[in-house]
């Protein structure tokens, strides 16, 4: 077993005085700001091949209407968890991503997969394009009749304070793209929220911490917000209650933490919004704006990746890790480097029934796809749950022994495992390396210690933004990009 932890273009036109029937609501829930306010309506045609969204204004001088038309070859949402194996074949990845492809897939294959659904990657290419960074009424009512699914899936309701359904709004290119794209979890809390499922759960302390949590990664993601920011004031609580741990903060220190976070947005100018129904839009739509963020667009340059219509959205139903003793997660803060995990061996001694059951998966899904698998799961209250899968990216040496493992597993022909060994992997192995690592007077030098981002040894002088290091290549100044973890 091995597991690592870590467009076409939409077509616009413009017709004039067409009469064309809406679709009717499937919820109560109010239209967020995000969405167009103007009258909007829609067609859907119910073919595989054309799926088409429009909107519309009329002015009260002119009887005329001007539509604006943008055409989708494929059904712009697929539903994926227990009786929905969502959409299959040779465009599965391209329409719906890596992520939301093997969502779909590990439910066809019966694995537990919390519900949800994908809102394709031909919607992030009209989104950025067409529809002008807005979901049109029609899109937006098809997803939540999607979110009924979740909500009947789960017997709980998103939104209510009751029997709250909590989501997580993830990216998922056809190319997978670690650490690159956004992601946001505890979708659906406020004031009221969290109130219900702290009497719900009967454990404030998960409640609180879940909310401090969403408070941070939607304002980061969403509201653009510097993470540091709120890092700085949990940090600050740690210190003055004398823990290091945020597993050490009481249910009064995360409610100080939330109080804190909640002032970061207000001077930020930001405010946070306590309607969820307006925190799915902003979200679905931080995502698809991410696509065309600097760090998603470098990272293509640098991994030549091309060609592709964007991201696709999964929203899913959350599952938490933070649930006492018997929960945990190998999820969004391991893969963008923000935690730093437990070994995963320390599994089998804590709870031996989840690692037994997570090693099967693994071998399923290891054998299934026949490589290596970067995998994020959650376990809460003792069961497992499998959020997503993706071909695991590697270095050089790690390549190798890759390779050479699948083929002694019978996993792979030699010829299909060498093909995974890139000309960029043995790139890798040629870099300069600091020798006798091990020796004393090597050790006795070393003055700091980190995470690896690139392979190899370097020498230059510290940078703490991208923009230094850039600042310092236009003086010819080697640097080294450190980051906080």
């Amino acid at each position: 077993m091995r597991i690592s932890w870590l467009a076409t273009a939409a077509l616009a036109a413009s017709i004039g005085s067409v009469q064309v029937h809406s679709f009717q609501a499937f919820t109560s829930l109010s239209k967020p700001a995000l969405l167009k306010s103007n009258n909007h309506h829609s067609s859907h045609q119910d073919t595989s091949s054309l799926y088409v969204s429009t909107s519309s204004s009329e002015t009260e001088t002119s009887a005329a209407a001007t539509t604006t038309q943008v055409e989708l070859q494929h059904k712009p949402i697929s539903l994926f968890g227990k009786g929905h194996a969502g959409a299959s074949g040779t465009d599965a990845k391209h329409i719906l991503g890596g992520k939301g492809a093997n969502l779909a897939e590990m439910s066809s294959i019966g694995l537990s997969v919390p519900p949800g659904f994908t809102i394709t990657t031909e919607c992030c290419s009209a989104f950025c394009g067409g529809w002008d960074q807005e979901l049109p009424d029609d899109i937006w009512e098809e997803v939540l009749r999607a979110l009924t699914t979740i909500e009947d899936a789960m017997g709980c309701k998103y939104g209510s304070n009751e029997n709250p359904l909590l989501l997580s709004v993830r990216s998922g290119a056809a190319i997978s793209m670690p650490g690159m794209m956004d992601t946001v979890l505890n979708l659906g809390m406020n004031d009221a929220v969290c109130e219900g499922m702290a009497q719900k759960s009967g454990n404030p302390r998960f409640a609180w911490d879940s909310y401090r949590r969403f408070l941070e990664m939607f304002g980061n993601v969403v509201l653009e917000i510097p993470r540091s920011l709120f890092e700085d004031q949990i940090d600050d609580v740690k210190y003055e209650k004398g823990v290091f741990e945020d597993s050490e903060l009481s249910v009064e220190d995360l409610q100080e933490v939330v109080r804190r976070f909640k002032g970061v947005h207000k001077e930020s100018d930001l405010a946070f919004p306590e309607d969820v129904n307006e925190q799915l839009s902003l979200a679905i739509g931080a995502v698809f704006k991410g696509w065309m963020g600097d760090r998603a667009i470098k990272y293509r340059e640098v991994e030549n990746i091309r060609n592709l219509l964007g991201t696709a959205v999964n929203v899913q139903a959350m599952v938490f890790g933070n649930m006492g003793d018997t929960s945990g997660t190998g999820g969004e803060d391991v893969v963008a480097g923000i935690r730093t995990p437990k070994p995963i061996s320390e599994l089998e001694t804590e709870m031996p029934e989840v690692y037994a059951e997570f090693k099967k998966n693994t071998d399923i899904l290891e054998n299934h796809y026949g490589d290596m698998q970067d995998i994020e799961f959650t376990i809460q209250e003792g069961k497992l749950f499998m959020l997503q899968t993706r071909n695991g990216k590697r270095g050089g040496e790690a390549a190798v022994k890759i390779a050479v493992d699948l083929v002694h597993e019978n996993l792979a022909t030699k010829e299909e495992a060498l093909s995974k060994v890139l000309p960029e992997h043995l790139d890798q192995l040629l870099h300069p390396r600091f020798s006798d690592v091990e020796s004393e007077s090597y050790v006795k030098s070393v003055i700091a210690k980190g995470l690896p981002a690139s392979p190899g040894a370097a020498v230059g002088r510290l940078a703490f933004t991208n923009e230094k290091v850039v600042e310092n290549e236009k003086h010819s100044i080697p640097s080294i990009l450190c980051r906080d973890e």
